[in-house]
């Protein structure tokens, strides 16, 4: 009997026909709902017949897992996990993966762009051109400025290689990385507190967690440079968005770049709507490369999971 795979994200083979191939070289059965108009009701009853299911970022509830009771494995399309219930998997004996550093590159390139356009107010001065105005926008340089991160994951590392190009100096905070790896990779370990102070830019790339929720609010702001600029390329968790409103709108720092947000879509559009803010729509991973990797990933997860040797797991 053949295996029945749910497709549950758009993104999944959508720039290649790999990843489809290898699923039907497995002799699979391939089952799709269109995850951006599909019910709860209908994510539930599509679950309830398959072996695998390769989700994106719509929540997989201990109420969905519960109900499937032919599920073996749940794939992430990309690499965060935190909207599954890893508990109730685990329960429910389902495996899940993930596609680590499938879309590492293509997050590292947008986090660069995500600077040099809040740098240059570049957002404003093409809607302005495009209103026919001719006027002045200065900006500033990022060359040879401090760049502080926090989190140094695969993404974290790729922006490391793209920013020594612009021959910045650059800190880094992980309590889970030793300070000889980080120098290794021509970066310097700090505190927390040292980062907060002394970078031009801070960048995101930490896990969403109970620790890391929220982690960037009104007192991790206030001691930012008032000159400095956010970039959060990771999960919108990490930042109190109500403290970085004020922030930003009180020029108590200087400008905010985002890709991710507490709520997607989000609810705060007078916080993406500030002048010293360029806001794009979780777009970090969906580069034609990236989703090439992450579906051939993605595929290979699961087929290898249904044969007993999964990879990737991470409950």
């Amino acid at each position: 009997m053949s295996t029945r795979i749910l497709i549950a994200t758009r993104s999944f083979g959508s720039t290649s026909e790999i990843p489809w191939k290898l699923l039907e070289e497995n002799q699979s059965e391939i089952i799709q709902v269109d995850i951006s108009k599909a019910t709860d009701k209908e994510l539930a009853e599509a679950l309830q017949s398959v072996d695998a299911a390769i989700v994106g970022s719509r929540p997989i509830t201990a109420e969905l897992i519960a109900g499937a009771p032919r599920l073996k494995v749940i794939c992430m399309h990309g690499v965060g996990v935190d909207h599954i219930d890893l508990g109730a998997a685990k329960a429910h004996q389902v495996i899940v993966c993930n596609c680590p550093g499938a879309n590492a590159d293509s997050v590292a390139d947008l986090t660069l762009c995500l600077m040099l356009a809040v740098s240059r107010d570049l957002v404003n001065a093409n809607a302005s051109l495009k209103r026919g105005e001719w006027g002045r926008y200065s900006g500033k340089l990022i060359w040879q400025k401090t760049l502080g991160l926090i989190g140094m994951g695969q993404i974290g590392r790729g922006v490391v290689q793209r920013a020594t190009g612009f021959q910045m100096r650059i800190l880094v905070y992980d309590p889970f990385i030793s300070s000889d790896t980080i120098t290794e990779i021509g970066a310097r370990a700090v505190s927390f507190e040292e980062l907060l102070a002394e970078s031009d830019y801070i960048s995101l790339h930490a896990p969403a967690t109970d620790k890391s929720h929220n982690l960037i609010n009104a007192d991790t702001l206030s001691k930012m440079k008032s000159t400095a600029y956010l970039i959060n390329t990771s999960r919108g968790e990490l930042v109190n968005e109500e403290a970085l409103y004020h922030a930003l709108k009180n020029r108590q720092i200087a400008g905010a770049a985002l890709d991710v947000y507490t709520h997607e879509p989000p609810l705060r559009h007078d916080l993406i709507n500030l002048p010293n803010v360029v806001a794009t729509p979780h777009i970090g991973a969906h580069s034609t490369e990236a989703i090439t990797n992450v579906s051939i990933m993605a595929a290979q997860n699961v087929i290898s999971a249904l044969r007993g040797e999964p990879i990737n797991q991470v409950n």
